[in-house]
C-alpha cells in the first residue's frame, strides 16, 4: 500500500512537470513571437524614418543643386550681356575709327592739294623777288649781300639806341619799386611778427615761505650760505627783504642751478654741506636734461626737423644766455619767424630760412669759447654738424665776417637788425658788464691748478678755487697776487677787485 502511494506520488511528480513544461514551453514561443513581431514593427518603422530623411536630404540636394546651376547660369548670361554690350560698342567704335580714318585721309589729300599750291605760289613769289634784286641792285649800284649788311647795321644802331633808353627807364622804375616794395615787407614782417621783449637781469628772487627758513639756509657761523656759493658760484643775498632771498650772478646757468637747488633743499628740509654739494650735481645734470628737451621743443614749435643732436642741445643752451640783455632763445625764435616771414613775401624757401634764423647765433653758446667772432665759429659748428651750405653762410655772413653767397644770407642779416633794433630789446650796459665778468673767470681759469672761478658781487670779488694736490698753501698766496697784477695791469673795471683763493684739502676713504 506504502510503495502504490510512492509510485502514485512520482508519477503526479512527473505527470506535473511534463504539464509545466509543455506550459512554459507554449508561453516562451508565445512571447518569442510577440518580440519579433515587435523588433520587426520597430525595424519597420525605423526603415520608414530613414526612407523619409534620405528622400528630404536628396530633395534638399537636389534643391541647392538646382540653385547653384541656377545661379551658375545667371552669371553666364550676365558676362553674356556683357560681352554682347561690349561687342556692340567696339562694333560702334570701330565704326567711328574707319569714319574718322576716311576723314584724315581727306584732310590730308586737302593738305598735300594746298601745300602743293602754296609751294607753287613761292616759286612764283621768288621768281618775282628775284627779279626785284636784280633790278634794286642795278638801280643802286650795290649787291644784294651789300645790302643786307647796310640794313643791318643800321637796324643795329636802332636797336641799341632804343635798347639803352628802355633798360634806362626799366632800371629807375625798378629802383623805385624795389625800395617801396623792400620797406613794404620789411613793415609787414615787423608788424605780423611783433613780440613784447624782456631784457635779462643779473640777478633772480628766491621766494620761501617764512623767515625762519633763512636761518636754516645760512647755517651755523655761515657754513651753508658759504657751500652753496662754492658749489654754484652765485652769490646769496640775505637781508630784510620778507620771505625772499636774492640770488646774484652774471651767468643766467648758474643762477637756475642754484634756484632750483635751494628748491630742492628747502623742500627737502636737510641743508648741510655735504647735502648741498650733492644736490647741486643732481640739478646740473638735471638742468642739461631740460635743456635739451627746451631744444627739442623750439624745433617742433618751428616746424624744423632733422636737427643735429649737439645742435639741439645747443639751441636749448641758448634759453640761458642773453646778448646785450636779450634773452638770446627768444631773439633766435623772433629772427627765425621774422626770416620766415620774409621769404615767404619774396617767394623763397620759408623751411630754410626759418632754420638759417634760429641757427644765426649758434656761435655764441659753444661748450669752449676760441678766439672767433660768433658768426665764424657759428658757420664752423653748423658745417662740422651737417647744415646746408645756404644755412652756413647765412650764419658767418649775418655780421658781414664773410661775402654773402646765399640768397636767404641778406634775410637773415636784415632780420637780426629787426629784432635787436626794438625799443627797449637790448642793452649795451649789460652786454660789457659781462663781458669784464667773463674776462675775469677766464684769465683765473688760465692758471694751471684752478679747478673754478667765479666772479661775485658785480665784479668786485674774484673767487678761485684749486686743486690741494697741485696748488700748495704757499703757491695758492702766490696765485692770488699773480692774478691780482694781471687785472690791474691788463683789464678795466670800476673800484676794486678782491681775490680769494681758496684751497680745500679732502681725504676721502670708504668702509668695505
Amino acid at each position: 500500500m506504502g510503495i502504490e502511494i510512492i509510485l502514485g506520488a512520482i508519477i503526479g511528480i512527473v505527470a506535473g512537470g511534463v504539464a509545466a513544461y509543455f506550459i512554459q514551453n507554449s508561453l516562451l514561443t508565445r512571447k518569442k513571437d510577440t518580440i519579433i513581431k515587435e523588433a520587426e514593427l520597430e525595424a519597420e518603422t525605423i526603415k520608414k524614418d530613414k526612407m523619409l530623411q534620405a528622400k528630404e536630404k536628396f530633395l534638399k540636394l537636389k534643391e541647392e543643386h538646382e540653385s547653384a546651376i541656377k545661379d551658375r547660369e545667371r552669371k553666364l548670361q550676365s558676362s553674356e550681356d556683357r560681352f554682347r554690350a561690349k561687342e556692340k560698342n567696339l562694333s560702334v567704335k570701330t565704326e567711328e575709327v574707319t569714319r574718322k580714318e576716311k576723314d584724315i585721309e581727306k584732310i590730308q589729300l586737302d593738305y598735300e592739294q594746298k601745300l602743293h599750291a602754296i609751294e607753287v605760289r613761292n616759286q612764283e613769289l621768288e621768281k618775282i623777288q628775284n627779279k626785284r634784286v636784280a633790278e634794286l641792285s642795278r638801280i643802286s649800284g650795290l649787291s644784294v649781300d651789300e645790302a643786307k649788311q647796310a640794313i643791318m647795321e643800321a637796324l643795329k644802331d636802332e636797336a641799341r639806341t632804343s635798347a639803352m633808353a628802355h633798360i634806362k627807364e626799366i632800371t629807375e622804375d625798378a629802383k623805385l619799386n624795389a625800395t617801396k616794395e623792400a620797406k613794404k615787407i620789411v613793415i609787414q614782417t615787423i608788424q605780423r611778427v611783433a613780440t613784447e621783449q624782456a631784457v635779462e637781469n643779473s640777478v633772480s628772487v628766491f621766494n620761501i615761505e617764512s623767515d625762519e627758513v633763512k636761518g636754516r639756509i645760512i647755517g651755523r657761523e655761515g657754513r651753508n650760505i658759504r657751500a652753496i656759493e662754492a658749489a654754484t658760484g652765485v652769490e646769496i643775498i640775505v637781508d630784510d627783504t620778507p620771505e625772499a632771498i636774492i640770488l646774484s650772478c652774471f651767468d643766467p646757468v648758474r643762477r637756475e642751478i642754484a634756484r632750483l637747488s635751494l628748491h630742492q633743499l628747502v623742500s627737502d628740509g636737510r641743508i648741510h654741506p655735504a647735502r648741498i654739494e650733492e644736490v647741486v650735481t643732481k640739478t646740473r645734470k638735471a638742468l642739461e636734461e631740460e635743456i635739451i628737451e627746451t631744444g627739442k621743443r623750439t624745433c617742433i614749435d618751428l616746424g624744423i626737423h632733422g636737427l643735429h643732436p649737439e645742435l639741439t642741445r645747443m639751441v636749448g643752451r641758448m634759453k640761458y644766455r642773453s646778448s646785450y640783455g636779450q634773452n638770446l632763445l627768444q631773439h633766435s625764435r623772433e629772427v627765425a619767424n621774422l626770416c620766415a616771414t620774409m621769404a615767404s613775401e619774396l617767394g623763397l624757401n620759408v623751411k630754410l630760412a626759418k632754420r638759417a634764423g634760429l641757427l644765426h647765433d649758434i656761435g655764441k653758446v659753444p661748450d669752449d669759447e676760441p678766439e672767433l667772432p660768433h658768426a665764424i665759429l657759428g658757420m664752423k659748428l653748423a658745417e662740422k654738424y651737417g647744415e646746408k651750405p645756404d644755412v652756413c653762410n647765412a650764419i658767418g655772413a649775418h655780421h658781414d665776417e664773410i661775402e654773402m653767397t646765399a640768397i636767404i644770407s641778406p634775410i637773415v642779416q636784415v632780420c637780426d637788425a629787426i629784432s635787436g633794433a626794438r625799443p627797449g630789446a637790448r642793452r649795451e650796459v649789460v652786454e660789457s658788464y659781462i663781458k669784464r665778468l667773463k674776462e675775469l673767470e677766464t684769465l683765473a681759469l688760465s692758471y694751471d691748478g684752478v679747478s673754478n672761478a667765479f666772479a661775485i658781487q658785480a665784479g668786485r670779488e674774484l673767487r678761485v678755487m684749486v686743486e690741494s694736490e697741485k696748488v700748495s698753501d704757499i703757491r695758492a698766496d702766490e696765485l692770488s697776487f699773480e692774478i691780482s697784477q694781471r687785472i690791474q695791469n691788463e683789464m678795466t673795471y670800476p673800484g676794486q677787485v678782491k681775490i680769494t683763493v681758496i684751497r680745500e684739502k679732502r681725504s676721502i676713504n670708504y668702509a668695505k
